[in-house]
């Protein structure tokens, strides 16, 4: 290397990049063509890929069938997000040059890149032709179709990598195989082969402990989620697996106690609150679970699930203030449904506050006019508030839903009677 080039490399070695940038644009007049490549390498080394890109050009006009210097032009465009001259670039190595085959699978993953994945596969399946045996190809093809969804495709691929390689570009192809088993449903054989693995990494554990829970094997599932929190305790998405796997195994006190750790490290996580409300709720803990719930809703006050957890709640205690002061806080902050409306109708009528019951009932009914479990209940709050036309158009709309319900064809009857008399 020339002794201008290493005292370049030397200054920026030094963190004096200006001056390395400099001293190189100056001698570039001077330089021969392999020092001109060195000096290109250098510049897209160090991240200046104008001045390399203008180089390279000026090497294709010399050598115009120098792939080697495309192939690196190419990679500079598509740093650039000059994708289309890269593109262009790439298509103009011929079949018989020795770099066609690296000049397909950089245009495969421009394709990629721009989501035309059929014209990827076929760039690679191209190259596979030439290559029958390369790895590197086989392993750009399961990535391809995994990445597309198509996991029984890719499995051919990467157990052929398997047979001479173990990882390709830092990618475990064992883990790689265990995803695409697990997505194409076939856990029994992930599972298998996760276990082959033995990683101490926090995602494949996880990942082995979902699989793990498909295919019925609690127990390990609970092992493997344990084992990612030990490894990292930040690790969200693993405390709300485990307190569930804890929870469908009927160990309710596990779960609770999981739950609350990942509120520790996870304190907007409101499905996290909700689940510790819901097993302080199994376990008789009612203020706990109707403080853990109230987070969850205060976090998102369209969480509608918790919204209803809290109201159900607040029945069995017998709480129908409680259920009104609820509804007009996550109403006041934009939250909208019309179970809501209902509840309140309900929560009112149960106070005897009439008025305001019927308001809301006539508010969820502009948009439960189809559900027949509120019109049925609609139809005799209206008839014990003396309302019988309006109920018997109410138990009509019901009949047009469920036209075999005889008790209540039966009760429409005697209202109509009973209003002629």
């Amino acid at each position: 290397m020339d002794t201008t080039i290493m005292e370049a490399v030397h200054l920026m070695e030094s963190k004096q990049s200006d001056k390395a940038i400099s001293l190189l644009e100056d001698y570039l007049p001077k330089a021969d063509d392999e020092e001109k490549f060195t000096i290109a390498e250098l510049f897209i080394q160090w991240g200046f890929l104008a001045e390399a890109a203008d180089i390279l050009q000026e090497l294709i006009h010399r050598f115009p069938n120098e792939s080697e210097i495309k192939i690196m032009l190419a990679d500079v465009y598509i740093e650039q997000d000059n994708d289309e001259e890269a593109i262009n670039l790439l298509n103009e190595i011929g079949e018989e040059d020795p770099d066609y085959v690296q000049a397909l699978m950089q245009l495969a993953d421009l394709y990629q890149v721009q989501g035309l994945f059929e014209v990827a596969e076929q760039k690679l399946l191209a190259a596979k032709h030439y290559e029958p045996n390369e790895p590197i190809i086989n392993f750009a093809l399961g990535e391809l179709l995994f990445s597309n969804g198509d996991y029984r495709e890719a499995i051919t691929y990467y157990e052929k990598i398997l047979a001479v390689a173990k990882e390709i570009a830092n990618v475990s192809i064992n883990d790689r195989l265990a995803e695409a088993y697990a997505a194409s449903g076939e856990y029994e054989t992930a599972l298998e082969t996760y276990q082959d693995i033995d990683s101490e990494d926090p995602d494949t554990l996880f990942k082995y402990g979902f699989t793990a829970m498909h295919a019925g094997r609690r127990d390990i599932a609970i092992q493997a989620w344990k084992h990612v929190i030990e490894q990292d305790m930040y690790y969200h998405t693993a405390y709300y697996q485990l307190a569930k796997a804890y929870e469908d195994e009927d160990m309710m006190n596990e779960a609770y106690d999981t739950a609350k750790q990942g509120i520790q490290v996870d304190e907007f996580n409101k499905e996290l609150y909700f689940f510790a409300g819901s097993m302080a709720h199994q376990l008789g803990k009612e203020d706990e679970s109707e403080k853990w719930v109230r987070e969850a809703v205060t976090l998102d006050p369209d969480y509608k699930e918790a919204v209803l957890f809290l109201i159900e709640l607040f029945k069995q205690q017998d709480k129908q203030d409680h259920i009104i002061d609820l509804i007009a806080d996550i109403q006041n902050m934009g939250a909208s449904d019309p179970l809501y409306e209902w509840e309140l109708a309900r929560a009112y009528n149960e106070i005897e506050s009439l008025n305001n019951a019927l308001k809301h009932y006539q508010e969820a009914y502009n948009s439960l006019n189809q559900d027949s479990d509120f019109l049925k209940e609609y139809g005799y709050f209206l008839t014990e508030e003396g309302r019988v036309d309006s109920a018997i158009q109410i138990f009509e709309a019901y009949l047009r839903i469920q036209p075999l319900d005889a008790d209540i064809e039966e009760y429409v009857e005697r209202l109509k009677h009973s209003r002629e008399i």
